[in-house]
């Protein structure tokens, strides 16, 4: 345990962000072709006995803060429930004057998109296949790096995670984890939402919080058309030790251990609010652990407790046409 260990600054910033999906080949399109976005890897839930897909995608090497990763659940034929106490929205960040490019291309391939203002931002709300809500925020002076050799030009190119937002049944809960337990501070308010943010703050550090205390409970397990949880990226094994450590003597004892996700190692806690939470710590090698960059997620990659099944895996596994 590192003895220099200050939780105000123990969360950076997202790491990635983990939907449930509907089928593989229609979230693999949706993000590839539509969004733009470039498929880092290929590879199966760790998690489990049964196997199920697990899709990732960011810019050009998957940095932390630009993925998005997906379960597509519509093979084990598990719908989850939507509800109170559950993020419930996916917020990725583009340039503020891209977002008349992004209205027409998302209308050109059949999407519903509505053009909204929120906590002092311009954005567009659409759905994807499967349900789950999006955001395209217009953000300034974003300078992580976009995908550049997709569909979308770079001047117009996702830049990554700009936040999430929660259904909470009780606000003030979620406001004390998030302050005392994930070292955010309070940013804007509007209405029925709080802005907390981790880290510097800014685009891609963003948690809204929504009170919901009408809505229905949601359901946590794997199911389609659900966030499954929200990944934040620590800078080292000492301080993800010390952040579970920490969780724990605020009551939170139900903190997984660390767990070996084969490009990064994961603790997660399930917070008041519902919502699953992740501190992460990625690997050195990163997603050039298994395959070359020359062929980075072209190949889907065996997890290793999948090894002695390789043929079974890939045989029972939707394929995908890319």
């Amino acid at each position: 345990m590192t003895t220099t260990f200050d939780p105000s600054s123990a969360i950076k910033r997202h790491h990635h962000i983990t939907l449930c999906v509907g089928g593989a080949q229609e979230d693999y399109d949706f993000h590839t072709k539509v969004l733009g976005l470039k498929s880092v890897k290929k590879t199966a839930l760790y998690d489990g006995d049964t196997p199920i897909l697990h899709l990732y995608y960011g810019n050009d090497m998957g940095d932390e803060s630009t993925l998005i990763t997906c379960f597509p659940m519509r093979q084990s034929g598990r719908v989850g429930r939507k509800g109170a106490n559950q993020a419930k929205i996916l917020m990725l960040s583009v340039p503020e004057s891209s977002l008349p490019y992004w209205r027409n291309r998302l209308a050109e391939h059949g999407f519903d998109v509505t053009e909204i203002e929120r906590l002092g931002e311009r954005r567009l709300h659409f759905e994807h296949p499967c349900g789950i809500e999006y955001e395209l925020v217009g953000t300034p002076d974003d300078d992580r790096a976009p995908f550049e050799h997709g569909p979308v030009p770079k001047e117009h190119a996702i830049r990554g995670t700009h936040g999430i937002v929660v259904s909470a049944y009780d606000l003030d809960l979620a406001a004390a984890f998030a302050q005392d337990g994930w070292s955010a501070h309070l940013g804007k308010e509007d209405k029925d939402y709080a802005r907390f943010e981790v880290g510097t703050g800014g685009t891609g550090r963003i948690i809204d919080y929504v009170a919901e205390p009408n809505a229905p409970q949601a359901g946590w397990t794997y199911g389609e058309g659900i966030v499954h949880h929200t990944a934040f990226q620590v800078d080292d094994y000492d301080v993800q030790s010390s952040v579970k450590w920490h969780l724990e003597g605020l009551g939170f004892t139900d903190v997984s251990e660390r767990k070996d996700r084969g490009y990064f190692e994961s603790i997660y806690v399930r917070t008041p609010a519902g919502a699953l939470f992740e501190a992460t710590v990625s690997k050195p090698q990163g997603f050039l652990i298994d395959e070359p960059y020359e062929s980075l997620g072209k190949d889907f990659q065996v997890p290793p407790q999948f090894e002695g099944k390789r043929a079974y895996l890939i045989s029972y596994l939707e394929k995908l046409d890319y």
